[in-house]
């Protein structure tokens, strides 16, 4: 991280910036950018109050081609910033995100999800002349095709009850109450402030605890203020100067829990656990070279453990024990730890279970 303006606002130009920032150096990028809503006329209420709407003047754009330009321009400056191992969230609306998405993946990266929030109190739409717009749409997306890339799958069941989270997340449409900026006079600062509770899942489920988060259109920081809560280091760029003197206002009146490694910590277990290679436990002589391991408990479908840790197929396949479960399930990724099992006084034992029982053993 060294090089690295961390736990700061930068003001100006996100490109010149991003350009300007060591690279493959931050852990995740959460954009909300500019969503081209093209509104041309006010808006009214049907007792003929005025809606606040989005308005601003960096919202608007000439054309499509301007904004695909600006877009593309912003994207490439992030994907060299972040580390191969990074990812990023780009939240947008009908107006944009699906040319947001487009622009994505002809710079190379991968989609791994599209996640609809869905307002609980949208806006109603006040004409009649279309549906209630009741949602918003992410954008998680790895640096390529096979990067590895963080994502804490238990922490979210930790947040749902204990169910796999899924991709419609029901959260508040706005951010109300002590959350929302506002002017002297009262007034929201940032027409498009999200909601907390939204970057909150976005960063725990895609960072570690000192990871870097860099939100390259901060506004009114509300990514700063939940890395800082949650003890994850943040660049903020921003070119208005209002936004600016709000955000950092916010985000130093925030006084976070003395970290804890331990606490914060919100890999599972088997994540956080040291690693194990599998020739360890033929080398210790928990498994020996010429024993049986049974694919997803099939009888049908073994393998024979040769002395150098690699496993021979029934059908003749060699490989590592994800290489041969692999094999065995048509080429789709496996964890052979997982997936493997070891005959033990007449029961099915799993490999982790093995290896498990090494690490209790050898503990470091």
């Amino acid at each position: 991280m060294t090089g690295l303006p961390l736990n700061q606002i930068l003001k100006g130009d996100c490109v010149e910036i991003l350009n300007s920032l060591p690279a493959k150096s931050v852990d995740l990028v959460f954009a909300d950018p500019p969503y081209n809503l093209q509104l041309k006329h006010e808006l009214h209420r049907p007792n003929m109050t005025r809606v606040n709407a989005v308005n601003d003047h960096w919202d608007q754009f000439d054309s499509f081609n301007a904004y695909d330009e600006f877009t593309m321009s912003w994207l490439s400056a992030c994907k060299r910033v972040l580390k191969p191992t990074g990812s990023i969230w780009v939240i947008g609306s009908y107006h944009n995100i699906f040319r947001v998405g487009t622009v994505m993946q002809d710079l190379g990266f991968w989609i791994l999800n599209d996640v609809i929030w869905v307002k609980t109190n949208p806006m109603p739409n006040f004409r009649g002349v279309r549906f209630t717009n009741a949602h918003e749409t992410l954008i998680w997306a790895s640096t390529g095709k096979g990067a590895k890339y963080t994502f804490h799958h238990h922490a979210m069941k930790g947040l749902n009850d204990e169910k796999q989270m899924r991709s419609d997340w029901w959260l508040v449409s706005l951010a109300t109450g002590t959350q929302r900026v506002k002017d002297k006079n009262g007034a929201k600062t940032h027409s498009t402030q999200k909601p907390e509770d939204l970057l909150y899942r976005v960063i725990i489920s895609s960072t570690n605890a000192g990871d870097v988060v860099l939100d390259p259109f901060f506004g009114s920081g509300t990514t700063g203020a939940v890395a800082k809560r949650l003890h994850r280091n943040w660049i903020g760029i921003e070119r208005e100067t209002k936004y600016i003197k709000a955000a950092q206002k916010r985000i130093d009146a925030l006084q976070p829990e003395k970290f804890d490694a331990q606490a914060f910590d919100v890999r599972s277990k088997r994540q956080a656990a040291p690693r194990v290679k599998f020739s360890a436990l033929l080398e210790n002589g928990l498994l020996q070279a010429g024993q049986k391991l049974f694919f997803a408990k099939d009888k049908a479908r073994f393998a024979v453990i040769k002395p150098d840790a690699r496993l021979r197929a029934v059908d003749g396949f060699e490989g590592s024990i994800h290489q041969a479960g692999s094999h065995f399930m048509d080429g789709a990724p496996c964890n052979g730890w997982e997936h493997w099992y070891v005959r033990e006084d007449g029961k099915l034992i799993a490999l982790d279970e093995i290896r498990q029982r090494y690490r209790i053993k050898n503990p470091q």
